[in-house]
């Protein structure tokens, strides 16, 4: 029987599943990295060599299993973590620790971006974030030119498994057009703009062959086989932006239907058929033809988190036991959360977009219990969910179909409150690793196993039973998450000056 590997590689660990074609999870390896490095607030740091090591091993332990001993490793693909800034010297091996995502440094840089006013910016929302590519690049240039001067090659983090897998040296558009600020429909990036912003003579180090996902890249090279085991025919497909594989192991792929990864972040992702300024449409970035928007909020099941470990580590009451403790309780606690609202921007928004928004408790009396908290921040999960939802209504979005994976819809709570808040029926899928399916669906896709990645979902996706939304809680709900909105803007300004104030005490001290 033949077999598809899916890997997908977070900022926490690698995690690699092999899925026969109807979509049945065989096997699965999971590896921590521990490389982390925090130098300073809003620097995070990983070690590039860590990652295939973690994959090496991971890759031995499913090619060895017993459990696969019946089947045949046809393809592989992955999702991957997006705007990590890779560089690696001519032998291949890595001149600094890789600038992750989740690194905010370049602020000042990622300004002077968005005062270019270039046309390409648009296809990415308009607005440029610090997390990106090239701002990380010019910050480099900026304060360690000496790491660009040894780099022969810049890649993002799904490149450097493509060459570790291959040997190959290619750039996937689904990252170039999501976070490198180059579209197509603008010429890639338009003349005269990378010259404006000094990075000009590094565009010899991108790779120079674009892929799309879905696109066989090439067979295993021998050197790689024989680390993982792979067989030496095993076909390479390129991969993308984990979110974006994670859409695809969420069966959301057609327009009108939104994929949402429900976890530490979520993330929501659908195709549409135009281009509407202002909401991010990458063009091409999935299907070509079509637009890939998205959006979703940088901490949500993150703040969950937060509390509940606030408070277990206080009470040395294990996290788990806590957790389900609260549970027990929020569901018993009325919509609204009794006069809780809280804005859930602990690490800022990505749907207003305002990297500076940070996180609101509000309407605390002496009455609210620790369950309350909880609950008010689920709701305000939801309706950060509910403002994208209403920023593609307005746009005409034809919405047929919601689905979600991820952490938090393990909590029935969560999920439940979801719908009531937006109103519509949420679909769970069956599989818990839908970012490591959707990169095997693309590996089925780019080995002809499936006719395209449409075929590909039918095949390999199920979805639970609906959670329907209880409809008498609309008029409630419709009015919180009108309070919900009107914090932002009340507070914006408070929130702003305090977030200047302390970025400049930290470039005193």
């Amino acid at each position: 029987m033949d077999v598809l590997l899916g890997m997908d590689v977070g900022t926490q660990s690698i995690r690699i599943c092999a899925f026969d074609t109807s979509g049945v999870r065989i096997a699965e390896e999971v590896i921590p990295f521990r490389s982390m490095r925090e130098p300073a607030p809003s620097f995070a740091e990983q070690s590039p060599e860590e990652w295939w090591d973690a994959a090496v091993n991971a890759l031995k332990h499913i090619t060895t299993s017993q459990l696969l001993s019946d089947h045949k490793i046809k393809a592989i693909s992955y999702g991957c973590t997006s705007c990590t800034a890779v560089l690696l010297d001519e032998d291949g091996i890595s001149v600094r620790p890789a600038l992750m995502w989740m690194d905010h440094r370049s602020v000042e840089e990622a300004k002077t971006i968005y005062e270019t006013g270039s046309p390409v910016l648009p296809y990415a929302g308009g607005n440029v974030s610090s997390e990106w590519m090239l701002p990380k690049l010019m910050w480099l240039k900026k304060h360690e030119p000496e790491a660009l001067e040894k780099a022969a090659h810049i890649l993002e983090q799904t490149d450097y498994f493509t060459y570790k897998l291959t040997g190959n040296f290619t750039i996937g558009y689904n990252h170039l057009v999501a976070k490198w600020n180059y579209a197509i429909p603008a010429g890639g990036w338009p003349e005269g703009f990378l010259e404006g912003l000094g990075l000009a003579d590094l565009r010899e180090k991108f790779p120079q062959r674009i892929c799309f996902m879905g696109e066989p890249v090439g067979r295993i090279s021998p050197e790689a086989a024989a680390v993982t085991g792979l067989p030496e025919d095993t076909l390479v497909v390129q991969g993308g932006m984990d979110s974006t594989t994670g859409m695809i192991g969420l069966g959301a792929f057609a327009v009108g239907e939104i994929g949402m990864s429900h976890g530490t972040s979520t993330v929501l992702q659908c195709q549409f058929d135009r281009f509407v300024p202002g909401l991010r449409g990458r063009p091409d970035a999935l299907s070509k033809g079509l637009y890939l928007i998205g959006g979703g909020e940088t901490s949500t099941g993150a703040v969950a988190q937060w509390w509940v470990k606030q408070l277990a580590n206080n009470s040395k009451i294990s996290y788990d036991n806590y957790y389900s403790y609260l549970e027990s309780q929020v569901m018993e606690i009325p919509a609204g959360s009794e006069g809780l609202v809280i804005q859930e921007h602990f690490q800022g928004s990505r749907t207003i977009p305002d990297q500076d928004s940070r996180g609101v408790i509000c309407g605390l009396t002496l009455y609210h219990t620790s369950a309350h908290i909880l609950r008010a921040i689920y709701e305000s999960i939801a309706f950060g969910t509910r403002r994208f939802l209403d920023q593609l209504s307005a746009c005409d979005y034809p919405l047929k179909k919601i689905t979600v994976g991820g952490g938090l819809t393990n909590s029935c709570c969560c999920i439940q409150i979801l719908s009531d808040v937006i109103q519509r029926p949420v679909y769970r899928v069956k599989e818990k690793e839908h970012g490591a399916l959707g990169a095997a669906i693309l590996a089925g896709a780019g080995a002809g196993l499936f006719e395209n990645v449409s075929a590909g979902i039918e095949n390999m996706v199920q979805f639970s039973t609906p959670i329907m939304p209880d409809t008498g809680k609309k008029d409630i709900y419709d009015f919180y998450y009108g309070e919900y909105c009107k914090l932002y803007d009340s507070t914006k300004d408070v929130i702003h000056g305090i977030v200047n104030y302390e970025r400049n005490s930290i470039q005193i001290r």
